[in-house]
């Protein structure tokens, strides 16, 4: 791993926090996964977004900043990689998804006040899988409140992240397609993925086609 520090990033279902946790346990990395379950926002927000989404992304961005913070801020000597299922990053582009015009302008603001405070991932790894494979992977984990969540929402979630790196060339990104892979089970795909993160990259989008069982 040439890295210290990166970022699995991916649409809702894609499989971040899977890919993390195996990571962490390839390249035995301090770990960071993101804790959604416990927001008390998260299921009325689905049933009622216009009433609960500036509570929801005020409250999600406070929870990444002190856990970030955190982890971040307290060096480990006896393991100095780091791996998250997460950037800060998205909860700006959640927010500018599910706020208003006037809602997103205030935590905006409040968002570039605490991301200085916090280092950036080196690289964000981003898992691309089109809405159909969403929507399977997310009906198979059977969380009750994201069941009715539709494809559209989720092809302009990834719209939205698409538009946030091609705005920021200075960062490294890497889209892995992870359709049709089940890089879980199947041995080949992950070694396959493995692969992926013992290369170095260089700063813009990169690319990445896993390879086929052939």
């Amino acid at each position: 791993m040439h890295y210290k520090y990166i970022s699995i990033e991916g649409n809702i279902g894609a499989g971040k926090t899977t890919l993390a946790q195996l990571l962490s346990e390839a390249y035995q990395g301090r770990l960071i996964l993101e804790e959604f379950n416990d927001n008390p926002y998260l299921p009325m927000f689905y049933k009622e977004p216009d009433k609960f989404a500036l509570q929801l992304e005020m409250s999600f961005l406070l929870d990444r900043y002190k856990q970030l913070n955190s982890i971040l801020s307290e060096p480990n000597i006896f393991n100095n990689f780091i791996i998250s299922d997460y950037m800060l990053a998205k909860s700006l582009l959640f927010a500018k998804i599910n706020l208003n015009q006037g809602d997103f302008k205030l935590y905006s603001s409040f968002f570039h006040l605490i991301q200085k405070r916090l280092p950036r991932p080196e690289v964000i790894f981003y898992l691309h899988a089109n809405a159909d494979q969403l929507k399977k992977n997310i009906q198979k984990r059977g969380r009750s409140y994201e069941q009715n969540i539709n494809k559209m929402y989720l092809c302009k979630i990834e719209r939205y992240y698409f538009e946030f790196f091609k705005q920021h060339p200075d960062l490294k990104v890497v889209i892995i397609d992870v359709n049709n892979r089940n890089w879980i089970s199947d041995m080949y795909a992950y070694e396959s993925m493995m692969k992926v993160f013992e290369q170095d990259y260089q700063q813009g989008i990169n690319y990445i086609q896993l390879e086929h069982n052939v």
